[in-house]
């Protein structure tokens, strides 16, 4: 078993088991007490103190497995040896607890949403928000075994099989995450299929992967870096306006390497349960916001 306590009397080592602080892991542990009992309920139909008793003891000790398995994604084998259960436990626990945390991050209002109505809410509820930043981010899997599923998770882009999304930010704070696509899809076209596009009132920070959406949506006030035409050279001017403008943009690169922090969203993609990739993205996103919130 792991020695937790040793972990959270080191800062470090607390940030590279669970990415985050002592500190912001305290102030998680009781929310996550409250939203582990209806994750029991609405999975197993039971109550949490029924049944055998948990060999992690404490809701300290859960709250650390989930975080320690989304930060370092070990296999359940691995897991298994390092908590002294079975596998199958494991398995069973990244499943239960992930539900819990994904409660636990909507009740602090740090999940992103999932659809552009939620953020014109949020637009209203923040009218602060001046610019917002939208990119795309692929994720590795495993090579499907069916033929149809491979074409349609190859990216060309990545010379691999890969999961997408597409990212807003507001500066670093992640704002919506897209529901998981197919690598092979452009990330304007996912753009268009979520709708996105609708008319927001605010600046939108865009790279070229998102050629066509000036012509497209003509009321959204777009900045994007000119491309390069085929055959000839920009002008010095334009090279120039154009790191201004990747300078800026930079910062939602940084959101998204904010989320890459842990493992599970960047190591090769190995669990083969429904929509467990999606969940995945969104409580990776959840924890970065929560970081940015209380660090």
């Amino acid at each position: 078993m792991i020695n937790i306590k040793r972990a959270m009397s080191s800062e470090r080592l607390m940030r590279a088991l669970t990415g985050l602080k002592t500190e912001q892991f305290n102030q998680l542990v009781g929310v996550f007490e409250r939203n582990l009992e209806i994750a029991f309920k609405e999975k197993r139909k039971v109550n949490i103190k029924l049944g055998r008793d948990f060999v992690l003891k404490s809701t300290a000790e859960k709250l650390f497995y989930i975080l320690f398995y989304l930060k370092c994604y070990p296999t359940f084998d691995l897991a298994a040896f390092m908590f002294n259960v079975d596998k199958s436990s494991c398995c069973r626990w990244s499943s239960w607890f992930m539900y819990a945390l994904e409660l636990t991050l909507e009740k602090e209002l740090v999940l992103p949403k999932r659809k552009v109505n939620n953020i014109e809410k949020l637009f209203q509820q923040f009218p602060e928000i001046k610019e917002i930043y939208i990119d795309g981010t692929e994720r590795p899997i495993r090579r499907p075994k069916d033929a149809k599923e491979q074409k349609e998770n190859y990216s060309g882009k990545k010379k691999r099989h890969t999961k997408k999304n597409i990212i807003i930010t507001t500066g670093r704070k992640v704002l919506l995450v897209s529901p998981t696509k197919a690598g092979r899809l452009h990330d304007y076209t996912i753009f268009k299929e979520e709708n996105l596009g609708q008319a927001i009132e605010v600046e939108i920070n865009v790279d070229t992967g998102f050629l066509g959406i000036k012509k497209d949506f003509p009321k959204l006030r777009i900045i994007m870096p000119k491309k390069k035409p085929i055959g000839k050279e920009l002008s010095l001017e334009e090279k120039e306006n154009n790191k201004i403008k990747c300078r800026k943009r930079v910062i939602i690169e940084n959101a998204i390497a904010g989320i890459k922090r842990l493992r599970i969203v960047t190591d090769v993609f190995r669990n083969h349960k429904k929509d467990f990739d999606d969940t995945a993205m969104l409580i990776a996103s959840g924890l970065w916001n929560y970081y940015l919130k209380t660090a």
